[in-house]
Formats: structure tokens, sequence, C-alpha cells
């Protein structure tokens, strides 16, 4: 199997040990026999441990690339993996496509990502993978699993996406200035905020997050770690202390996941600083149209997918074996349920199967020491 080769070549089996024990699992228990399953992770090398899983359980794989309002891709990808799979005769459709009527709307099971096919209307249901795609879902008469809502997808976001926000500046060359002494600005104090606050206060830069304190003790919201580790948090709503942040700032990352987020003088002090290297590491454009996208890195997509491999796949494969095993417990799920949905709206992992994936993840995987610092 073309995949195989893929991923064979590429990684070693200590980089994903969860998707690995489901591949294995899946191939006699075939949980997705029959079925028409869409993907719609993001299109790159790493996932491809994912489909080859979901095609050992027997599913009839179609790969999901969304567009959006335009003919740009709104999700990036590696357009080499998309080229591969339909070479192999994996489909690999579009929104717009199923829009269209192009591609039939008749999926059994979507696992999506930031919500790029939540107006399908799947058999069974949705899994999502991101918190910023649960806002597409709220309301759905459809049972929606979000993978995001449990602690496996903070290894993802917190270890990961940090990693990957400052490979890919130093790709671009700025380690080669060093980090240590610079001011860094985080707006943002979820997992990934945290993670990439994290990543700086390792590399000896002065943080700063800038965040909605009146969250600040929600479950989603890490300020207690963040000052734990010397991280500054600054009110967002202290629009003085703000501006002043960010002007004396060498580095500004947004982590948000609000679009348009930053407020007008955070914008204008952005403007004013012209030394500043900013960079969005959230799926909406969170700068706002005030800043031209030749302003920030990457044109304003997310940083990390500038990078062959976003977010390594020693972070992802719990995130992504969360992603598709949610998709067999929803089947499981509609079986016990006589009639229509077993629930509908969204509904937070289960439990037994997070832990599952997680001591799979650190006793086999190479992150194991990682996730216990990560966990305190």
């Amino acid at each position: 199997m073309f995949l195989d080769e893929v991923i064979d070549g590429s990684y070693q089996p200590c980089e994903y040990p969860a998707l690995s024990q489901l591949a294995g699992e899946w191939m006699n228990t075939r949980p997705f026999e029959g079925l028409k399953v869409l993907a719609a992770t993001p299109i790159f090398k790493n996932t491809c441990v994912q489909y080859r899983a979901l095609i050992a359980g027997g599913a009839d794989l179609y790969v999901g690339r969304a567009y959006g309002t335009d003919d740009v891709a709104s999700m990036p990808c590696d357009p080499a993996v998309v080229a591969l799979l339909k070479e192999n005769g994996i489909p690999v459709v579009s929104d717009k496509d199923v829009k269209a009527g192009i591609v039939d709307d008749d999926f059994d099971l979507i696992l999506d990502c930031a919500g790029q096919f939540s107006f399908c209307n799947p058999r069974v249901g949705f899994v999502e993978l991101t918190r910023s795609g649960v806002q597409f879902f709220e309301g759905s008469p459809y049972p929606v699993y979000v993978a995001d809502s449990g602690i496996v997808k903070r290894i993802e976001t917190t270890l990961g996406t940090g990693d990957g926000c400052f490979r890919a500046l130093d790709q671009l060359g700025f380690d080669s200035h060093g980090y240590e002494d610079k001011n860094l600005v985080v707006f943002g104090s979820g997992k990934v905020g945290c993670g990439i606050a994290l990543q700086g206060v390792r590399r000896g830069m002065n943080v700063c997050t800038v965040t909605d304190t009146r969250h600040k003790n929600s479950e989603t919201d890490f300020c207690h770690v963040l000052e734990n580790n010397g991280v500054v948090i600054v009110d967002c709503r202290e629009e003085i202390l703000v501006s002043a942040k960010v002007a004396e700032a060498d580095y500004l990352v947004t982590a948000t996941g609000v679009k348009g987020a930053l407020s007008d003088a955070a914008v204008a002090a952005i403007m004013a600083n012209p030394n500043l290297v900013a960079a969005n590491m959230g799926v909406e454009d969170e700068f706002g149209t005030k800043v031209p996208a030749s302003r920030v890195l990457n044109n304003k997509a997310p940083l990390n997918f500038m990078l062959e491999e976003p977010t390594h796949l020693k972070y992802i494969d719990a995130s992504l074996a969360l992603h598709a095993a949610l998709g067999e417990q929803l089947l499981k799920d509609s079986a016990e349920c006589m009639v229509g949905f077993p629930f509908s709206g969204l509904r937070e992992p289960v439990g037994t199967l997070e832990q599952r994936l997680l001591v799979t993840t650190m006793e086999q995987g190479i992150i194991g020491p990682e996730i216990y610092n990560m966990m305190g």
C-alpha cells in the first residue's frame, strides 16, 4: 500500500503509538466496514497515518479540503501529498464540490477540522478536531464529539504547536539572531498560546501574554501555568499597557482563536513598530483587516503551516487517534440507539478512551517525559 511507503520512509513507530494501536485493532474489528468516511484534517504527510488507520478499519475514505468563499484553500495543505492521494485512488473533495452537488453529500461519518464541512448531513454524525470549529456546530441536530475538549489535545497544542511556531521562526532565520532576552508578546492564554509562551521562556525570552483575565479561572485558560513560569499577564482591556508591551516587543504571536481579535490600539502599536516580527498561529486572521497580510509572517496563515510538517507527528499522533477513535465511538452510540441520533449537539470525549490513548502515548511514545512535565 502506498501509504505504508510514505509513512515507513519518514517515521518510526514510536512517533505514532496511538494510531498504530488503533490500526492494529481495526484490522481485526473493521468498525468502518462499508462506510463512507470523510477526513478533513489538514493534508500533510503526518495525517497519512490517520488515513491508514481508517482504511485499516474498513473505511471508504474521502479526504476533505476546504476552499471557503473563494478559490484559495482555507486550510493549508501539502500539494504533493494531495497529488499522491489522488494518484492512488483516494478522492480529495472540496466543500465547494459538495455544496455544488458535484460530490454527493452522503457521508456516513465526518471527521471535521475547523467546521469546514459542518454544512453536511452525515448519517452517523461528526467529530470536530479543534476548538475553533465548535462555533459551527452550536445547536447542530447531529451528534458532534469535540476532540479538543479533553486532555489529549493538550499534547498537540501545548507541546507541538509551540514547537512548530519556533521551528518556523528558525527556518526563516530568526534563530541566527538569538532569542535570549528578546521580548515576546503572545495574544491568548489557551492551550496554543500557553505552549508558545512556554517555548519562549525556554529560549530565555521575556514573555508577556495578553488575555481576557475575566476567564482566568476557566478550564480553557492557562494563566496559572504561565504565571508559575514567570510570564507577565496583561488584561486585553488595559489598552495603554497592551500598547506599551507591543511597542517594546521584538516578537508578537496571536493565538486567541478569534477572528479580528486585536483592538485598534494594539493594531496601531503593531504598525508603529517596524522592527516587530509578527505571526499568527490561529486558524482565523486574528490581526484584522487594518493589518496588511504582508506585515505578518506567512501572510497571516498559521506560521507553522509553512513547514513541511507543521506539527511533528509525535505531538499530533494522540490527537489524530482520538479524532478517529471518537468516530468509532459514534458508531457504537448509534448502534445502541433504536431511533434517530444517540444525542444531538456537542459532547466531550469519552474519558476512558482518552485515558487509554494517553497511557499508550506516554508508555510507548518518545515524548513520554515531555507529557509528564506538562502535567506537572
